[in-house]
């Protein structure tokens, strides 16, 4: 019975839940360094962020939902075309950044991380959430997966 009540008392929650949990997807097949996984996981990324009824997000979500859906789509989409991880890490960073933005205004059932690598992108850097604290690398993979940090926990 709990449930039903915390979705009736946050009825937008179950409308970003699918588009946060499959960025969480894409991470994780980044993390293993697989292009046709990160691409898959991508093309269900951008079904669910088309499928987000607007009218069931609260007010402060649907004016940052509205800055950021266009660039959302676009970039999951590419990354859902892109065979190359290189590339598809690259549109990760900006699709990061997208979704961080809509993380800050939306109620998260658990904590989420926002993580730093100071060294992709020739040392610019480059952020991603993540569900755990532990620092796995999404830019790097297996060469460098645990470079990184923690710099915000969103609740």
């Amino acid at each position: 019975m709990t449930t039903s009540a915390n979705k009736e008392a946050s009825p937008d929650q179950s409308q970003l839940k699918a588009v946060f949990a499959n960025y969480f997807s894409v991470k994780d097949a980044l993390i293993k360094t697989d292009a046709s996984i990160t691409s898959a996981k991508a093309t269900e990324l951008a079904a669910s962020i088309k499928a987000v009824d607007m009218n069931k997000l609260s007010a402060e979500e649907h004016i940052v939902w509205m800055k950021v859906m266009q660039n959302l789509i676009t970039t999951a989409e590419s990354i859902a075309k892109s065979k190359d991880v290189v590339k598809q890490r690259g549109a990760f960073a900006a699709l990061s950044e997208g979704i961080y933005t809509l993380a800050k205004v939306s109620k998260q059932d658990t904590p989420v991380y926002y993580q730093h690598c100071p060294m992709y992108n020739g040392g610019k850097g480059a952020n991603w959430l993540s569900k755990e604290n532990e620092v796995k690398n999404p830019y790097y993979g297996s060469q460098m997966l645990t470079c990184g940090s923690t710099v915000e926990t969103i609740k």
